[in-house]
């Protein structure tokens, strides 16, 4: 299977860049081509941690405004910690990074889950998804986000035992902390259940 960059464009270039092209790609049951126009949201990679602090046994999520969700929410959220990879920056030190801005806590050690496309049908955005353990003791600095980047962060913390009931209610509805609950259940839950 084949696909051809007949043309391309950046359309806007704000705190988000939307690509236009023009391309055609083989069909899976047709000799001809396809031609389309399609456009993408091109941003770089980004990186995404379920914290788990390993003394109270609960997880660490954050809550937070996002603008896109506001047609169907209230606009705040219940997430795990993310952020986009600076140039450059490997993805474990930008998770690492994240950490501290937006929780407070000071981590070494990740565990990588897996990397995925977050959208593909719209953005080129691939995010590398990683599990990390802290205890109290480990929050040494403010979190919160970051001043000059307008984020205003609250930290939530969860018990283990709460984290089906929220799933199940539908209280978190962001992807990536789906993802990562459910792999913690699978993965973690019977070593840190009380």
């Amino acid at each position: 299977m084949k696909y051809k960059i007949l043309s391309e464009s950046i359309v806007y270039n704000g705190f988000l860049k939307i690509k236009k092209a023009m391309l055609a790609h083989d069909c899976f049951d047709k000799e001809e081509s396809i031609i389309c126009s399609r456009e993408m949201v091109d941003q770089g990679d980004s990186v995404a941690v379920l914290l788990f602090e390993k003394d109270t046994d609960h997880l660490l999520l954050i809550n937070q405004f996002r603008y896109p969700t506001i047609n169907k929410t209230n606009g705040w959220l219940i997430e795990i910690v993310a952020g986009g990879l600076e140039k450059n920056e490997n993805p474990e030190m930008s998770a690492i990074r994240e950490v501290k801005e937006e929780t407070g806590y000071k981590i070494d050690v990740l565990e990588h889950i897996t990397t995925f496309y977050a959208s593909p049908g719209v953005s080129s955005e691939r995010m590398h998804l990683y599990y990390g353990e802290v205890s109290k003791k480990d929050k040494i600095y403010a979190g919160g986000g970051l001043l000059n980047e307008n984020e205003d962060i609250q930290l939530c913390k969860y018990a283990v035992s709460t984290i089906e009931d929220l799933l199940q209610k539908q209280h978190i509805n962001d992807a990536k902390t789906i993802i990562a609950l459910q792999w913690f259940l699978l993965n973690k839950r019977d070593t840190h259940w009380q």
